[in-house]
């Protein structure tokens, strides 16, 4: 018959392996704490110089002119950017300490996640920089889209400026998410669809409203040279002198009243001049 293993031995050898087990993990596990604790000064000192440096050379004044981009302060937040830097540094160094505490500590799993976690924030904060260069590009344009607008009197100037906001604003998330490995294929072609359809159906509409508009314009081309202010003209059954001639119409003074003729008209109505006369002939 089988001797069964004495318990009070299999105890005596498993406590013993416990105890040098503890032994053995107790300076690795001090050793991280002093690492991950002086981690946490280096970071602060580093995170704090940084953050007086650039507040003292001006960098916060870019931070400045995004609070003053309409959506920002919609969102009601102000950003400063000395800090968001200072506190991005002072992660990302703790992150390194972090790294060389879990190493002391032997535990592999959770040294590899932490170290991918730092090799991601350089991405990230490059991301971070491609999407305020892109905010303010985008702002810089909306502006150049009103004031256009604005100085050949077209009503929907800030809604245009918006759409033009929006469009590359759009295009530098999707920019900066891939920057920071972020796959976006499928992001990239719902915009593309969706860009596509929008620039169609404004095409289209605008087409169809702009017909008679257009009409006018290219008759003015045609017509320019065939009739000026101060002529006697008659069209159909109405007769008078030429008043204005601008890029759309023609006005006539008939009698005590104006009548404004579509410029297309004189493509397609008979037009009738009449001589002017000089002194008595």
């Amino acid at each position: 018959m089988k001797q069964l293993p004495n318990l009070a031995e299999v105890l005596r050898d498993t406590f013993q392996t416990l105890i040098d087990q503890f032994i053995e993990f107790v300076p690795r596990f001090l050793g991280a704490i002093v690492i991950l604790v002086i981690g946490i000064i280096v970071a602060r000192i580093i995170a704090l110089i940084v953050r007086r440096v650039l507040n003292r050379i001006g960098f916060d004044k870019i931070g400045e002119r995004l609070n003053d981009i309409s959506v920002v302060k919609q969102l009601k937040t102000e950003i400063k950017l000395s800090e968001i830097v200072a506190k991005v540094l002072y992660y990302y160094i703790l992150l390194i300490f972090i790294v060389q505490a879990t190493n002391t500590l032997g535990v592999q799993a959770i040294t590899e996640m932490v170290s991918s976690l730092v090799s991601f924030i350089p991405k990230l904060i490059a991301a971070a920089i491609m999407l305020q260069v892109g905010i303010l590009l985008a702002d810089a344009l909306r502006q150049a889209v009103v004031n256009i607008c604005d100085s050949f009197k077209i009503a929907s100037g800030r809604l245009l400026g918006m759409i033009v906001f929006v469009f590359f604003l759009v295009i530098t998330l999707i920019s900066a998410l891939a920057q920071a490995g972020i796959n976006t294929e499928l992001l990239e072609s719902s915009f593309n669809l969706l860009i596509g359809g929008v620039i169609f159906a404004f095409a289209f509409g605008y087409g169809l409203a702009s017909r008679d508009l257009m009409a006018n314009i290219l008759s003015s081309f045609y017509s320019k040279n065939k009739y000026r202010e101060g002529q006697t003209v008659q069209i159909d059954d109405v007769k008078g002198q030429i008043l204005k001639i601008d890029a759309t119409s023609m006005t006539l003074q008939t009698g005590e009243t104006t009548t404004v003729f579509p410029l297309q008209t004189l493509q397609t109505k008979k037009i009738e001049i009449y001589r002017e006369v000089v002194g008595g002939d």
